[in-house]
């Protein structure tokens, strides 16, 4: 009897017996007592999704975020299982479960957007890192080290190893390693260059200027250019102060409404 019990155990000791549950759960139609008796296979099936939440502790996550998780992808677990199809509910509900942790990891945590195949490397080299740091000189391995141990190449272990830090990228004030001045990340950033706009403003009036007529180009052309006062450019051109200034104004207005027109 004893060798029974034994051959009929789950494999996991938190693993209730809910085969019945389950069965009757398919029979059920929808509603408040099929809905209770889900609750109630999720309630005995808790202690083996918390157990692997605990899989992904020390990854930068709160132990109460990943149990959360975990349930979440343990009630999705009940609600798609179907005990017709043959495999027992374990088999379904650790993949699922395990797949929501993982998810919220891929989703949420990581600090910078990174390709699933360099998570998935990352992940390679971080086991391995574990694996071989577990020496007694506890020494980093190198990239042909890794590569060895893992059959990934060096180029792949790289890429893994660039990724490691991008659950938590540095802030833009962290000082550099070896600045002893205070030198920051923020301070190798380049800013815009004001007079880059100047140049796009000076070549997108350039044409407009030049079908400009003759007296109203040499007016902007005293005034902007060689920096001369309207009343010097009068004299010079024959014309009242007034009517240097009122064709200065209606000018600069037409370019400015021509190059918005273009922008536009």
């Amino acid at each position: 009897m004893t060798s029974v019990r034994a051959r009929s155990r789950h494999p996991h000791d938190d693993a209730p017996d809910t085969v019945a549950a389950f069965h009757r759960i398919s029979a059920l139609p929808d509603g408040p007592a099929k809905e209770a008796l889900r609750e109630e296979v999720v309630r005995a099936w808790m202690p083996m999704a918390e157990r692997l939440a605990l899989r992904f502790r020390n990854r930068g996550e709160a132990i109460e975020d990943l149990r959360q998780v975990a349930m979440v992808g343990l009630v999705k677990a009940v609600r798609g299982y179907d005990p017709e199809r043959g495999p027992a509910f374990e088999s379904y509900a650790v993949p699922t479960v395990v797949g929501e942790v993982k998810r919220h990891f891929r989703d949420h945590l990581w600090g910078l957007h990174v390709p699933r195949r360099v998570q998935e490397l990352r992940n390679r080299v971080r086991t391995a890192l574990q694996e071989l740091t577990r020496t007694p000189d506890d020494r980093t391995p190198g990239a042909a080290e890794i590569a060895a141990h893992t059959g990934m190449s060096e180029e792949d272990v790289r890429v893994g190893l660039e990724a490691l830090g991008s659950f938590a990228p540095l802030s833009l004030d962290a000082e550099l390693r070896g600045a002893d001045d205070g030198y920051a990340l923020v301070d190798t950033l380049g800013s815009t260059e004001p007079s880059y706009e100047r140049v796009v403003q000076r070549e997108s009036l350039r044409p407009r200027l030049r079908a400009l007529p003759e007296r109203e180009r040499e007016i902007l052309y005293l005034r902007f250019f060689c920096d001369e006062t309207q009343s010097r450019i009068a004299d010079r051109m024959g014309l009242s102060q007034m009517h240097v200034s009122r064709l200065i104004s209606r000018t600069c207005a037409r370019l400015g409404e021509e190059a918005g027109a273009d922008a536009a």
